[in-house]
């Protein structure tokens, strides 16, 4: 599946532009203002954002600022394009949370590597914490704001893993947010599903008790939630790469 880019500009030549440049790689989605970028971040999963800083309406830096603070989207990259050559401007963009600051005219190829390089960082941390036993889950935060959405998000799965019934309705009521939204969310930060994350989350807190030594493997399955220690076991090496006997025999002996 193909990362989707929100471009953002009053003038068309230039989105015109941007999409022959990058449609062949990405999905584009195009806004001519930011009251529509807000509608289709309102509807789409959207990867990453290149926005224009001078328009009219709603500014590329107060867009910036909007999405940066709101919980649903603060996680998204924003290349912002300016014609402006000043330091003043540059810090502006940063100070607003923009991850990458390109001056007009600017290079396709410099604009590619920027985006390539983002989205790459993102998923080698989503990978990293898939696939990590004991990695924490704020690994994915990239800002308070996500910081503190994922240790809510983490914090009610841990205190009810012996439920093997805990589902994204549970959690969407719990986050105060809608089942589209919520799943959007999680999506877009680990590019797992709720319920792939739910069941990471179980596994994670499996591999803590394994450590522990102090419950057989059908216990600790019971206690993580899994109804059968052979589902536990499957997914346990679907994720770790490691079967749970495997994961215990190679911790270090104390």
């Amino acid at each position: 599946m193909r990362d989707s880019i929100l471009i953002i500009d009053d003038n068309e030549d230039i989105l015109e532009f941007l999409s022959m440049v990058l449609g062949d790689t990405y999905k584009i989605h195009l806004a001519l203002n930011g009251e529509i970028a807000q509608d289709i971040l309102n509807k789409e999963t959207i990867s990453l954002i290149i926005s224009d800083i001078m328009m009219p309406g709603i500014d590329g830096f107060e867009l910036c600022s909007l999405i940066k603070s709101n919980v649903e989207y603060c996680h998204i990259p924003i290349i912002l394009l300016t014609s402006k050559n000043t330091y003043t401007a540059h810090i502006e963009g940063l100070e607003v949370g923009a991850d990458a600051y390109i001056q007009k005219p600017f290079s396709s190829e410099l604009l590619q590597v920027q985006i390539a390089n983002l989205l790459k960082n993102r998923r080698k941390i989503k990978d990293h914490f898939a696939s990590s036993p004991f990695e924490d889950v704020r690994v994915m935060a990239h800002s308070k704001t996500d910081e503190a959405f994922l240790k809510k998000l983490d914090e009610y799965i841990r205190a009810n893993i012996k439920d093997s019934n805990i589902d994204i309705d549970m959690l969407a009521e719990h986050m105060f947010m809608s089942r589209t939204t919520l799943y959007r969310k999680i999506k877009s930060l680990s590019s797992l599903s709720p319920k792939e994350l739910i069941d990471i989350t179980r596994l994670k807190k499996a591999a803590s008790l394994i450590a522990e030594n102090e419950f057989s493997l059908y216990e600790i399955s019971k206690m993580v939630g899994y109804s059968s220690q052979s589902l536990f076991s499957r997914n346990f090496q679907k994720y770790f790469k490691m079967s749970p006997i495997e994961y215990f025999n190679s911790l270090p002996r104390t």
